[in-house]
């Protein structure tokens, strides 16, 4: 473990491949030196930043019981993938379990000072969505709602400062005044489980909307040709769009145009994981979704069905699997992951290694050669200066009992 409140040392190799030696003094990085290379030098990357986490490992962010001892959990689950920052999020619920959710999310973050680094605000998708099969995805349909601002300042009440990213459908009537309202709040708006006309998108990025939330998911199965939302939404430059590159809601040269058109810079890795992402294959009883079945490759699915049942991976799997699947470099798809959703959410001294910024690191081994050859494994987690994990990551033991 690397103690807090010392200087400490950490040599390897950036993305870049260059060598280097990084000093560490209590939280931030007080120098980079380049060095000689030597044999077996890990990499040196900045912590990844997921912006959409509604759980792992058995720890439920939506569940009825969720208790800070949930999101204590939970973050110590994602550390151990690499994960140094994020945002748990709060899917369509009444008023009353929104807040008590934030309530928890809140109390946790002053009760332990881990959760305080790495919580760094929380994602509500919803309940401001298209009602509608398919646009609605896997969120209720009685909660299902008009957005509304007063909810937004009751929300910002219970958990001042805590509500960074809010995904609303812009065709709901009276959203782009509740995207005025987030955006003055300091709020960046999502657009998402949407079925909008290309005239309703351009209002909402007119309003202040940043961000296309899991772009080519929450919508229906087969739209027009042209125009549609998804090409709306693609030409819209102050858009930013993430992308679940879980391997399984979307292909990879679907991934591949989508970041293409945006350009890395404006695209973010979302990991979308659900509970029971990272647990061992097997059939699993759910509170909300009823049976899903695990697959030995991360596949969440509704038992007996082909449907989707949330994302089964983390968000260092889906660096794993965009490395893996495309031609994207170990620096494009760590960006996507960490630096450009750092900076969306207005944090500059997360998601990069330099000097001044948070010591948020993770050390890989590889990957060497082409990527498609060797993946990253997972050495080290280091959140402000501190090693929370070393080794590789745990198998997850999972609320549930498998069938």
């Amino acid at each position: 473990m690397i103690p807090p409140g010392q200087q400490t040392r950490i040599e390897g190799r950036l993305a870049d491949g260059r060598p280097v030696r990084l000093r560490i003094s209590g939280d931030r990085i007080s120098s980079i030196e380049e060095t000689e290379p030597t044999p077996d030098q890990p990499t040196i990357l900045p912590g990844l930043v997921d912006l959409q986490v509604n759980g792992f490992a058995g720890a439920d962010v939506n569940a009825d019981d969720v208790s800070v001892a949930t999101v204590v959990e939970l973050t110590r689950s994602l550390c151990r993938r690499g994960v140094t920052s994020y945002c748990p999020t709060i899917i369509t619920a009444s008023q009353e379990k929104i807040l008590s959710a934030l309530d928890v999310i809140a109390a946790a973050r002053a009760s332990d000072p881990l959760v305080a680094d790495v919580v760094v605000g929380v994602h509500v998708e919803g309940p401001y969505l298209a009602d509608a099969d398919g646009p609605r995805g896997a969120h209720d349909r009685q909660h299902v709602r008009d957005p509304d601002p007063r909810e937004l300042t009751q929300w910002l009440d219970v958990a001042p400062g805590l509500v960074r990213l809010v995904t609303l459908a812009p065709e709901r009537p009276g959203a782009t005044r509740y995207v005025r309202a987030a955006t003055e709040a300091g709020i960046v708006v999502g657009l998402g489980h949407t079925a909008a006309t290309p005239e309703q998108v351009r209002a909402a990025v007119h309003a202040g909307a940043r961000l296309s939330t899991h772009l080519g998911n929450g919508s229906h199965a087969v739209l027009p040709r042209h125009p549609n939302h998804l090409w709306a939404q693609l030409a819209e430059e102050a858009l930013t769009a993430s992308f679940i590159a879980d391997g399984h809601h979307l292909p990879a040269d679907t991934f591949t145009a989508m970041v293409r058109a945006k350009g890395v810079e404006r695209s973010v890795l979302v990991s979308d994981s659900a509970a029971l992402a990272g647990c061992p294959p097997g059939e699993y009883h759910t509170p909300v979704g009823g049976s899903v079945t695990v697959d030995a490759d991360g596949r969440l699915s509704l038992t007996g069905t082909d449907l989707l049942a949330g994302s089964g991976r983390s968000l260092f799997d889906c660096v794993r699997w965009a490395l893996r699947q495309t031609s994207f470099g170990l620096a494009e798809v760590w960006s996507m992951a960490s630096t450009v959703p750092a900076r969306l959410l207005g944090s500059a001294e997360r998601g990069v290694v330099a000097v001044g910024a948070r010591a948020d690191l993770v050390l890989v081994r590889g990957p060497d050669g082409p990527p498609r050859q060797a993946e990253p494994g997972l050495l080290a987690t280091v959140v402000g200066g501190v090693a929370v994990h070393a080794g590789n990551s745990p198998s997850a033991e999972c609320a549930g009992a498998a069938g």
